[in-house]
């Protein structure tokens, strides 16, 4: 079973960066795609980067040009670095893929961008 897991959120100011990390217990970044969603109170979950297999990215309109989505196979890791940080980027941040039609889901992070 796969289990991903991530780190990295917390409270930052508007402008300011973060890192987040997401850890899969085994190699499968390297074969499958992955991808990077938030969810903010109130909103419905929402996708906010890909990355293949390969490292072809994707982002959604609001975060292009300020995110940036990458992955070290050999550590099993995915990153999003987000910089220049707005308040509506606030919400839980959660990494996922799907291997043999399941879904997985790591537990979230949380990001706050707020003065």
């Amino acid at each position: 079973q796969v289990q991903l897991v991530e780190s990295g959120g917390g409270l930052v100011q508007p402008g300011g960066s973060l890192r987040l990390s997401c850890a899969a217990s085994g190699s499968i970044f390297s074969l499958y795609a992955m991808g990077w969603y938030r969810q903010a109170p109130g909103k419905q979950r929402e996708l906010v980067a890909t990355i293949s297999r390969f490292g072809t990215t994707t982002y959604t309109d609001s975060v292009k040009g300020r995110f940036t989505v990458s992955k070290d196979n050999a550590k099993n890791t995915v990153y999003l670095q987000m910089n220049s940080l707005k308040p509506e980027d606030t919400a839980l941040y959660y990494c996922n893929t799907a291997i043999g039609g399941i879904g997985y889901w790591g537990q979230g992070t949380q990001v706050t961008v707020s003065s």
